[in-house]
């Protein structure tokens, strides 16, 4: 019975190597959407900016001025140019992290610290797996491995034990 444990533990340890070794390869792809997704917020922002200019405004000014216009329109669009500089600046921090990690793993750790869930959805819809061939890869595999397999250990290993303490219910012969 504890070998069919084993087995289970191993092919869990497995699948959660196979399934951690495809971090990096995620965080590669999660990283290309953000460049595009930044470099776009950029261009809007930018056209924001010269807008404001043209009227004698700076930008939170011209937000200011548009929210608060009595026109439902203009506001709403003034409540989304809002949004656009905050996202702009949350996704541009985050680019950053990505530049300053020293590693594929490191950008997987900069991506699940604030990940930005649009963008990680539509990576997950697009993702394609990739081999792990390179020694970050493995390296995630590797702990993927030991996280998954260990876990499944420690946990078989407690039932194990709750099994072996159960008092046992004493039958009485007549």
């Amino acid at each position: 019975m504890f070998a069919v444990f084993r087995t289970l533990g191993l092919a869990l340890g497995l699948l959660g190597g196979g399934v951690a070794a495809q971090a990096p390869e995620f965080a590669q792809q999660y990283a290309q959407r953000l460049g595009g997704a930044v470099d776009e917020l950029r261009r809007e922002v930018a056209s924001l900016d010269a807008d404001a200019r043209a009227t004698g405004n700076t930008r939170d000014g011209a937000v200011d001025r548009m929210r608060g216009n009595p026109d439902e329109l203009v506001a709403r669009r003034g409540a989304a140019a809002g949004a656009t500089v905050a996202r702009l600046a949350a996704l541009s921090a985050q680019q950053q992290a990505l530049a300053e990690a020293t590693s594929p793993l490191g950008r997987t750790f900069a991506i699940l610290r604030q990940p930005d869930v649009g963008l990680v959805r539509a990576t997950l819809t697009d993702y394609q797996p990739a081999v792990p061939t390179t020694a970050d890869g493995l390296v995630a595999g590797l702990l993927g491995f030991l996280a998954a397999w260990g876990g499944w250990r420690v946990m078989s290993d407690l039932g194990r034990r709750a099994v072996r303490r159960r008092p046992r219910a004493e039958t009485t012969t007549a």
